[in-house]
């Protein structure tokens, strides 16, 4: 027994050490071989932010929403007002604004959310993302509403290297905002509070009888999501200089939800990975098929499905321990 532990916790220990120099190896990769396809790039990152703060609350928690939008939008919204009706251009304090906007956002859907559970409290999560939608369609004069919020011009990152045309600044800035989090996120979901999380998330009534406070302990993490989310919408305002209501559709949280199916939930590097899977192919088939990428893209998702429910990353964690245990 002893024996077929030890390698199984020295994979787990290397994929641990793996994880962010995959990020920044990825990163580099990106930079050099994508010079011209930047704002992409930057694009997927912020999304790849948007499906972690997803991650924490469906793949930790097990809280299936598809409302969670409306924490990145309010992140972006909340970066982009400050920035064009009271002059915060600067980007990290944007950055923080945007944190900020999406851990308050985050408070408000979690306390709606946990009013109800299964199938109502998904309806709950449509109903949220609408409302957050009409809220900025209807603030017109602080959003733009349709028109959407323009005028947004970040200064240059500490004080010297401007948000360029070619987006290098808003990607080299991005992967470092990826980088961060991410380390943070695998301290959080390690600690005693993941692990409660995770136990929430397996058996809920079990957790509760123990006498923890299971709905506390997921708001708790609604708002670390929220907060996570928002820094991904204040990336994007940052590197577009706009925000638009798209940030706040219902289309967003799904495909954010697809993502994290695709890649497999309860991991981070999953959530990443099926970011970079989803939106690489959805950019490469759109282009090559306009007018039937999207069955493409819908026969990729039902083969994930049937062949791999746990996700690619997750199939491809199972395939690594099944050699470890073999060779054992």
């Amino acid at each position: 027994m002893a024996t077929s532990a030890t390698p199984l916790a020295r994979g787990q220990r290397l994929r641990s050490a793996i994880a962010p120099l995959a990020i920044l190896m990825l990163a580099a990769i990106g930079y050099l071989l994508f010079p011209d396809n930047l704002a992409l790039l930057t694009r997927i990152i912020s999304i790849a932010l948007l499906v972690l703060a997803l991650d924490l609350v469906t793949g930790y928690c097990g809280i299936a929403t598809l409302g969670h939008a409306a924490l990145f939008g309010a992140g972006a919204y909340a970066s982009g007002i400050a920035a064009v009706h009271f002059s915060i251009t600067d980007p990290l304090a944007m950055t923080a604004i945007g944190a900020a906007g999406g851990a308050v956002a985050g408070l408000l859907s979690g306390v709606v959310l946990l009013r109800a559970h299964g199938l109502p409290q998904l309806v709950l999560s449509i109903a949220v993302i609408h409302l957050f939608h009409e809220a900025a369609n209807k603030a017109s004069g602080w959003t733009g509403g349709s028109d959407g919020l323009s005028g947004i011009a970040p200064d240059a990152l500490f004080g010297q290297f401007e948000f360029d045309l070619w987006g290098h600044t808003a990607y080299l800035y991005g992967a470092g905002l990826l980088l961060l989090i991410f380390l943070l996120l695998r301290l959080l979901t390690a600690s005693p509070f993941g692990m409660l999380c995770r136990g929430i998330s397996e058996d809920r009534i079990r957790i509760q009888a123990m006498g923890a406070a299971v709905n506390g302990t997921i708001l708790k993490m609604f708002v670390i999501s929220g907060a996570v989310a928002g820094v991904g919408g204040a990336l994007n305002a940052i590197s577009t200089q706009v925000v638009g209501l798209d940030s706040l559709s219902f289309t967003l949280s799904a495909e954010a939800l697809v993502m994290l199916v695709l890649g497999g939930a309860g991991s981070l590097f999953g959530g990443l990975f099926g970011t970079v899977i989803f939106m690489w192919f959805e950019d490469l088939v759109s282009a090559a098929n306009p007018f039937h990428w999207l069955t493409i893209v819908g026969l990729l998702l039902i083969a994930v499905v049937l062949f791999a429910p746990r996700g690619l990353y997750g199939a491809a964690g199972a395939l690594l321990k099944r050699f470890h245990r073999n060779r054992s």
